[in-house]
C-alpha cells in the first residue's frame, strides 16, 4: 500500500484536512455563446481549406474567427473572478487559523492546488462536466485576469493577441505566479468541494428549508 506524503502543515484537530471554501462557479457564457463558438470553428476549418468556403469571403471568416476568440476571453475572464474569488477567501481562513498564520500561505499556494493539484473529487467533478484540460482553463483564467480589469472587446485588443491568446494567458499565468510568495497548498493538506452556482444555491435552499423558523416555538 502506499503510504501518503507527510504534512507540511499541522492537522486540524480530529481531521485529516483543513477544509477550505467551496469553490463556485458561475454560467459564462450568453445565449450566443454556444453559436459563435460554433461558427469560430467552421470559420477555422474554411480558412484551413478542411472545409469549402461556400461562397464566403475570406475576410468576413476572420471576421468570424475573432468574435469567437472574443467569447472564449470573456469566459474566461469571468470563469477567473470566480477563482479570485475562491483564492481570497482561501487566503482570509488561513489568516485567521492559528496554525496556520506562519505557514506562509498565499493566493499562489492555493491557486498551485486548484492548478496543478486539485483533490480526486474535484477533477472528478470537473470531468463529469466535460472540462478535459481543467488545469489550462483556470490559469489562463487567472492568467486574464492578472492583466484585464474587465473582459476586453474587440476594439481594444489587438487581433494578433486574440488569434493567439491561449500563449499570452498561459504566460500572465506564469509572471503572475513567479511575483507571489507562498508554500505551495497541497491535497494532503487541503480539501474543498466544487459547486456550479445553481447546484450551490439548491444545496443552500435545502437547508434553509430544513431550519425551523424562528419564532415558530413560541408560537
Amino acid at each position: 500500500m502506499t503510504q501518503p506524503e507527510p504534512s507540511s502543515f499541522p492537522r486540524p484537530t480530529h481531521t485529516r484536512h483543513w477544509e477550505l471554501p467551496p469553490l463556485i462557479l458561475h454560467p459564462f457564457s450568453d445565449k450566443r455563446g454556444p453559436d459563435t463558438l460554433v461558427e469560430c470553428s467552421r470559420a477555422q476549418l474554411m480558412l484551413a481549406g478542411i472545409l469549402p468556403m461556400d461562397g464566403c469571403e475570406r475576410e468576413a471568416l476572420e471576421r468570424r474567427v475573432i468574435e469567437g476568440r472574443i467569447c472564449e476571453v470573456k469566459m474566461l475572464y469571468y470563469v477567473g473572478l470566480d477563482l479570485n474569488r475562491w483564492l481570497e477567501e482561501c487566503t482570509e481562513v488561513a489568516a485567521h487559523e492559528e496554525k496556520l498564520k506562519e505557514a506562509g500561505l498565499s493566493k499562489c499556494s492555493f491557486a498551485s492546488l486548484l492548478v496543478a493539484n486539485s483533490p480526486v473529487h474535484v477533477h472528478a467533478k470537473l470531468q463529469g462536466w466535460g472540462v478535459a484540460d481543467y488545469k489550462s482553463l483556470f490559469s489562463r483564467a487567472l492568467g486574464l485576469n492578472a492583466v484585464f480589469a474587465c473582459p476586453p472587446e474587440a476594439d481594444f485588443a489587438q487581433s494578433e493577441f486574440l488569434l493567439d491568446y491561449h500563449r499570452y494567458a498561459d504566460g500572465f499565468f506564469r509572471s503572475w505566479k513567479g511575483n507571489q510568495e507562498g508554500s505551495p497548498a497541497t491535497p494532503n493538506d487541503f480539501t474543498f468541494e466544487l459547486y456550479a452556482s445553481g447546484e450551490y444555491s439548491r444545496i443552500l435552499e435545502r437547508e434553509w428549508a430544513d431550519k425551523p423558523e424562528s419564532g415558530a416555538e413560541g408560537n
